[in-house]
């Protein structure tokens, strides 16, 4: 379904969608900046709402929550994207949401890491700027959890652990960093997670099964 966007501002951006009689865009409930009166949100039971126009066109935007970027990502079968638990900001229907990874980081909090499967058309927001890396299979990157944006789901995740005395992420005593492995695209960010507040599918958060659902390895390693 073709939907037309437009990114307003600079600095935060603001994504402004416009839609014919009829057209939807799903998104987490509640989280829209405005709409107008001819958009009507239906709260779905995944946390994740549709936003349609009824009998007249209309417009709904959604903010991002810090400076950054918002990207437009085309998802077709076969090609699934990884993003960090703030970046799936709306998406056309079609487009399907799912845990990808889920994993407790000791005192640095919860990682988690959103699917983007299906088929249609989604809209990511990152933090700061955004630095594209391609790696090639073999190959992999080490960098800070919370500067992972995005990333294509052929990339295998794992998290690791650095023992660190009298320091570390939060004073937990380990420097902890994920390990990236290709093939495929990754997405970095410049501004860490933890700056931005949490948006929340709880629905989908409670349907996580137990083990990480990303391609290759995924788990708590040591590193030296």
């Amino acid at each position: 379904m073709p939907v037309h966007d437009q990114l307003l501002g600079s600095t935060q951006p603001v994504l402004s969608i416009s839609l014919e009689p009829g057209e939807s865009v799903v998104a987490a409930t509640g989280e829209f900046a405005w709409m107008t009166d001819s958009i009507q949100m239906t709260a779905g039971q995944s946390g994740l709402s549709d936003y349609t126009a009824t009998d007249q066109a209309g417009t709904v935007a959604f903010a991002s929550r810090l400076p950054g970027s918002i990207l437009s990502i085309e998802v077709v079968p076969g090609r699934d994207y990884l993003v960090h638990r703030n970046g799936f900001l709306a998406g056309t229907p079609g487009t399907e949401i799912s845990t990808g990874l889920q994993q407790s980081l000791a005192a640095a909090g919860e990682f988690i890491l959103w699917r983007i499967g299906g088929s249609g058309r989604a809209w990511v927001e990152l933090s700061g700027d955004v630095v594209r890396r391609d790696l090639a299979a073999g190959t992999s990157l080490r960098t800070h959890p919370w500067h992972l944006g995005m990333a294509e789901a052929s990339v295998a995740v794992q998290m690791a652990e650095l023992p660190v005395p009298d320091g570390g992420d939060l004073g937990a005593g380990v420097q902890l960093f994920a390990v990236l492995s290709g093939p495929g695209a990754v997405w970095l960010q410049s501004m860490q997670l933890l700056a931005a507040p949490i948006r929340r599918l709880a629905a989908v958060a409670a349907a996580v099964q137990s083990g990480p659902a990303v391609e290759g390895a995924a788990g708590t390693g040591t590193a030296c």
